[in-house]
């Protein structure tokens, strides 16, 4: 048997076995471990194992992933999530379609702290849909804007999800962090912009609301998510003039955000450090552990040359390389809807990253259209998770299919980011270009 036949098996047993519930991390070690063995032998796949292994979780590079779930978890328990959608209320609420359009604004500025999108669904969900279905919003537009909305954490800096295709494409972090803060705000802009377009054309979906808020309460409303604001700024600020390294960044973070939840707690009892910590922890290994054995999986591929055979195939062929840019967009959105974002980027980037750069497009502007395409493929119908997120927190007060049934104008507000992606490549990759190293 030929080593590009291996290959073709392995992949074959790789998605085999993720679609018979065996865990993504434990399929993809098996599967490249097992590979690596019959390609090169016992030896030679054990020493890649731990070379590997020793290469992750020894960096000081990739200390930011747990600096950055840390100081999301503080931000959680600091109750800041409840203070920004307060404050986006009251600057939104008036709007057409105010409340879903304050969740979108709110859970961007939370996402920035959190970087987690199923964290920023599920407590939007508790926050934002029992205040939107008691104004007579409809169920459908309330629950696919808290979907669409929980993604951002993923785009806008710091993004833990920018951190791992760093990782797994040995790209700079500091540059990804920064490519999605332009992107992650133009998004947000269009997602509050297909709530609006929605609701003006069906104004039964989301009634005005009757109370108005003086400019002195708006204004005092930004006290409570001042100090978050200020410290998101100056994380972008710190990266892009070359002040601290990301790492550096996600720890001064964690630790304003651990003030601020001892100050909201008036102590440490009410922090609950024991539990962040072993949150972090529990987290921080999960995605280690992904990218561990997705980078022996990774091996495997390349030892079988099969990647390379792919990439070669797609390279040459005689068609626009936008039409494989197109098909690469395609397999993410399939398989967006079946696996989180982590795993996804574990078991795609050994095949489409080369693809891409030899295609001759950026490696950061890469990162920031396939972290979108993630974000696209959570609220994606059958299966996106994000929307399973939204129905679990909701309990009874929505059904699944109405979260599905609101998505169309975020999935076309999604498709139009991509677009301007493709035609103006510059907005992500301008301040990347023109940050201090």
């Amino acid at each position: 048997m030929d080593e590009l036949t291996i290959g073709v098996i392995g992949v074959v047993a790789l998605f085999l076995t993720i679609l018979s519930g065996v865990n993504v991390m434990i399929a993809l070690g098996i599967v490249g471990m097992v590979g690596l063995y019959f390609l090169a032998g016992f030896n030679a796949a054990s020493s890649t194992l731990s070379s590997i292994f020793f290469t992750v979780t020894y960096s000081f590079h990739f200390s930011v992933v747990p600096m950055f779930l840390l100081m999301g978890y503080f931000a959680m328990r600091a109750g800041i999530g409840r203070d920004l959608f307060e404050a986006a209320t009251r600057w939104f609420g008036r709007l057409p379609g105010g409340l879903a359009i304050a969740t979108t604004g709110g859970a961007a500025a939370f996402g920035a702290a959190s970087g987690s999108s199923v964290g920023t669904a599920t407590l939007f969900t508790k926050l934002a849909l029992p205040q939107m279905l008691d104004r007579g919003y409809s169920k459908s537009l309330a629950s696919a804007s808290i979907a669409i909305s929980g993604t951002l954490a993923v785009m806008i800096p710091p993004s833990a999800l920018m951190v791992v295709y760093g990782i797994l494409t040995d790209s700079s972090i500091g540059q990804l962090l920064l490519a999605g803060a332009i992107p992650g705000a133009i998004f947000t802009v269009l997602i509050a912009l297909a709530t609006l377009i929605t609701v003006l054309i069906k104004p039964e979906l989301a009634p005005r609301i009757d109370f108005r808020y003086t400019w002195r309460e708006k204004f005092a409303s930004l006290r409570l998510v001042g100090p978050l604001v200020l410290v998101i700024v100056a994380i972008i600020g710190g990266l892009y003039g070359g002040i601290f390294t990301p790492t550096e960044a996600g720890a001064i973070g964690a630790l304003v955000t651990f003030f601020m939840a001892v100050i909201r707690h008036r102590g440490l009892r009410g922090v609950r450090l024991t539990g962040v910590l072993l949150d972090t922890v529990q987290t921080t290994a999960m995605i280690f552990g992904i990218i561990i054995c997705a980078l022996v999986f990774s091996r495997f591929l390349a030892f079988s040359g099969l990647s390379q055979y792919i990439s070669d195939f797609l390279i040459n062929a005689d068609v626009n390389r936008w039409v494989i840019v197109a098909i690469i967009a395609g397999l993410y959105i399939l398989l967006g809807m079946m696996m989180d974002a982590p795993a996804l980027l574990a078991i795609t980037l050994p095949v489409t990253y080369p693809i891409m750069i030899n295609l001759g497009f950026d490696p950061i502007w890469f990162g920031v259209f396939v972290v979108l395409l993630c974000e696209l493929g959570a609220v994606t119908p059958p299966v996106g998770i994000n929307c399973f997120v939204v129905k679990g927190a909701a309990g009874k007060l929505i059904e699944l299919e109405d979260v599905f049934r609101g998505l169309l104008p975020y999935i076309i507000a999604c498709l139009v980011m991509l677009l301007i992606l493709c035609f103006f490549p510059q907005i992500a990759l301008y301040l990347p270009e023109t940050m201090r190293r």
